[in-house]
């Protein structure tokens, strides 16, 4: 589960902590989100199929009216009346970003229409799904592979950086493929959480997700887009090593090796992995802010530029044998937060259905 603070809602993530079952109207609204579909996004686009849900919104396929554009494209439905006034600050954030994001590796935002009941943000569809899922469905992999995801969502990143942009929710749900052709064409996604950082360590907000939070945040102190290094680190550490830096069942205990940086390079996984390698994810994750590696730094690391060929040979089968276990995990993980979600849904649907029998009585 996430661990969200505050402002969880607009992000529409089904894991983060902070989110509370609202009222039963609110929840009734989210499974009929074309209810809101008047005025100009009508007449723009039709809802099509449900492709994800969260706490306060519905993912749908958005197809153009516009006769001879047959290009599809994925519309967050986010519930008005579900919104109190942080999340819908935080909301406005995510639209203002993403306005303003024009790069390969980061999902598009085509257009946003707010109406009387719902925001609808016209987003880029992401045919590939999530690169983790990917990966485990490869028979082959290589450290040249692992290289070139890392590379192209660090040429992402350091645009966001650039642009003086905090991600602070970067974690494998959130880095998507655009086709189902591409392995890597990766693309950074969700920037519910993101803020506008113009100087360092001007954020305090405690958000993120437990495994990939940076150590900053879980202290309680000010924090900039350094922390997504950390992230960064992690995600590198999970698509080499086939496993988390950082795993505990206890929450608590998770979150001290963090704060400590306490984790280490099993030689069964990491002996045959080349030491440029470790050497970026060391400096990722390493606790000081002030001394982790930048992005730009990061996007000039020996390891990054290292030749192709030195890379290809070598083998991360046994790793991608672990990774396919981890993943395995993480997705049984989530549905099992889907379905309480359902089931919080479906008695609230319940709940509405009898108060109403009653009240016919």
């Amino acid at each position: 589960m996430g661990l969200c603070i505050s402002s969880p809602a607009a992000t529409d993530n089904k894991g983060q902590v902070g989110w509370e079952p609202g009222s039963i109207e609110e929840k009734i609204t989210l499974e009929f989100p074309d209810m809101g579909n008047e005025g100009r996004f009508k007449d723009q686009y039709k809802l099509g199929k449900v492709l994800g849900q969260g706490a306060f919104s519905t993912v749908r396929e958005g197809i153009p009216r516009k006769e001879g554009e047959d290009r599809k494209w994925a519309v967050k439905c986010v519930t008005k009346s579900a919104l109190t006034p942080d999340d819908r600050e935080a909301l406005l954030d995510e639209i203002d970003i993403l306005r303003t994001m024009d790069h390969p590796g980061i999902i598009k935002l085509q257009d946003h229409f707010e109406e009387e009941k719902f925001h609808y943000l016209i987003l880029e569809s992401m045919q590939g799904g999530e690169l983790f899922d990917r990966i485990v469905a490869k028979q082959f992999y290589n450290e040249l592979d692992a290289r070139d995801c890392i590379r192209t969502i660090l040429d992402a990143l350091q645009y966001i950086h650039l642009n003086k942009i905090a991600h602070r929710d970067l974690k494998p749900e959130n880095l998507l493929l655009r086709s189902e052709d591409n392995d890597t064409d990766v693309k950074i996604a969700d920037f519910g959480f993101a803020k506008k950082c113009s100087k360092t360590k001007c954020l305090k907000t405690q958000c993120g997700t437990p495994g990939y939070v940076a150590p900053e945040i879980l202290k309680g102190k000010k924090y900039d887009y350094a922390a997504d290094m950390w992230s960064i680190g992690v995600i590198m550490y999970i698509i080499i090593g086939g496993y988390p830096p950082f795993y505990e069942p206890n929450q608590k205990e998770l979150f001290r090796k963090i704060k400590e940086g306490e984790y280490e390079f099993h030689p069964e996984f990491w002996n045959q992995v080349s030491n440029d390698a470790k050497d970026l994810i060391k400096k990722c994750l390493t606790v000081n802010p002030d001394e982790r590696i930048t992005c730009t730094q990061a996007c000039s690391h020996q390891w990054i530029k290292k030749d192709n060929r030195a890379l290809s040979s070598v083998d991360l089968g046994k790793n991608l044998a672990e990774f396919k276990r981890f993943n395995a995990k993480r997705k049984f993980k989530s549905g099992v937060h889907a379905v309480i979600a359902s089931n919080k849904m479906k008695s609230l649907m319940s709940a509405l259905k009898e108060a109403s029998e009653e009240g016919n009585k």
